[in-house]
């Protein structure tokens, strides 16, 4: 079993280590997910274009991988719960800035505190969530540090959906109301115990550097394929639904547009336990294959105009990448230490996140050539590729390693 540091046992217990981590990383993706709905907002108040609002995706996703890069490993030293703290400062401080969007400019620096903080999250506080996790079931650790994440996003969606459509102030509501969340679960990580014992070392934390445990590198090219697909068509839908919602499918609704992003992410966090029942690499393979028919009936319900289809195809989609993702994120864990968690988080994280930027940048220049049906197509032909990867050479993690202990343990 890991060590864990003496300073468990002071302010409190690993579960309410385990519940503050999980309430900090949601509220984290749910502050990240508040603009959405407002992009046609934006579009319509303020001129912006689909090109633009492509832009304040990767104006989101590139910092996030510079956090990954530099501060994947930082809680390593400084500890577990003052990373959190400063990732959680960090969106609140993005939110503040986003109170005030009437240009392109604004917009785009808000997202790059934003991607910050939720890079800076996205190592840190899941190596504190499997940290904390508790042994039994043993699926739980896996699930939580990697479906929260699409959780949060769901939630938020949908909340700033509503209040945009329904509450009063519908620009600023919604960054508030985040930013109340946000210091919540900043003073839940501040009366949580520490999971690590601070060591020296922090300034050298911060040169870039990526690397998995030895034992589990032949599973990174599988696990790549999912991560790539899976959040490239993420970024997608933050991009592109907006405007495919409204010129598409015949709806100007902020609602509407939330739930319709919320229909792909929440629906993940329900596939992940469906693939605990599953071998890492048999859930991997069912989940892409799953994954690629939803592809398949949000393209056709793209090109057919039909909102119902595309609703149910997109919770296929977000159902089926839970499976997968949750699958490949628990091969990777497999036998791994708390020294080993907060980089293997970060590896996991900047193929996410690059896979979200940089096809965006790709699809947001091209949105000046091509339609965005004809976008859609791309990120179908992407879903076809990762699956025949993911049912060819998929595998498991090695027998050695799968004795060693769990994470959480």
């Amino acid at each position: 079993m890991a060590p864990v540091s003496n300073q468990v046992s002071r302010g409190g217990t690993l579960r309410l280590a385990f519940l503050s981590a999980v309430v900090s990383l949601a509220a984290t993706f749910a502050a990240s997910a508040a603009p959405i709905p407002l992009f046609n907002t934006y579009r319509a108040e303020d001129g912006f274009t689909n090109a633009d609002i492509s832009l304040a995706v990767v104006a989101y996703d590139l910092p996030t991988l510079v956090a990954l890069l530099a501060m994947g490993r930082l809680s390593n030293h400084v500890g577990r719960r003052p990373t959190s703290i400063a990732s959680l400062g960090l969106l609140a401080l993005g939110c503040l800035l986003l109170l005030n969007v009437r240009d392109v400019g604004t917009l785009l620096a808000g997202r790059v505190l934003m991607g910050l903080g939720a890079g800076l999250a996205s190592s840190n506080v899941t190596a504190y969530i499997v940290d904390a996790a508790p042994a039994k079931p043993a699926w739980l650790a896996s699930v939580a540090s990697s479906q929260t994440v699409m959780l949060g996003l769901a939630v938020g969606a949908i909340a700033s959906g509503a209040l945009v459509q329904f509450g009063p102030r519908p620009r600023d509501l919604i960054y508030l109301v985040a930013i109340g969340l946000l210091l919540l679960s900043a003073a839940l990580i501040a009366v949580s115990p520490e999971t690590v014992t601070p060591t020296p070392g922090g300034w050298r934390s911060l040169r870039p550097s990526v690397r998995v445990p030895a034992r589990v590198r032949g599973l990174l090219p599988v696990a790549a394929a999912v991560f790539l697909s899976t959040w490239a068509t993420g970024a997608f839908y933050q991009a592109f639904v907006p405007a495919l919602v409204e010129d598409q499918l015949q709806t100007r609704s902020p609602l509407i547009l939330g739930l319709v992003f919320a229909a792909y992410m929440a629906p993940s966090a329900v596939g992940a336990p469906l693939g605990g029942r599953f071998t890492p690499a048999a859930a991997q393979r069912i989940g892409m294959i799953a994954f690629l028919a939803g592809m398949i009936g949000i393209i056709t319900a793209i090109a057919t105009g039909t909102l119902a289809l595309f609703i149910a195809a997109t919770i296929v989609a977000g159902a089926s990448q839970g499976i997968a993702i949750s699958a490949a994120t628990r091969g990777l864990l497999q036998g791994s230490t708390l020294a080993e968690r907060a980089p293997t988080f970060s590896v996991i994280y900047l193929i996410c996140y690059s896979a979200a930027a940089f096809p965006s940048l790709i699809s947001g220049q091209l949105s000046n050539i091509f339609s965005l049906p004809q976008i859609a197509l791309g990120y179908g032909a992407l879903a076809v590729l990762a699956t025949l990867f993911a049912v060819l050479a998929a595998r498991n993690p090695d027998n050695d390693t799968a004795g060693n202990s769990q994470p959480g343990q």
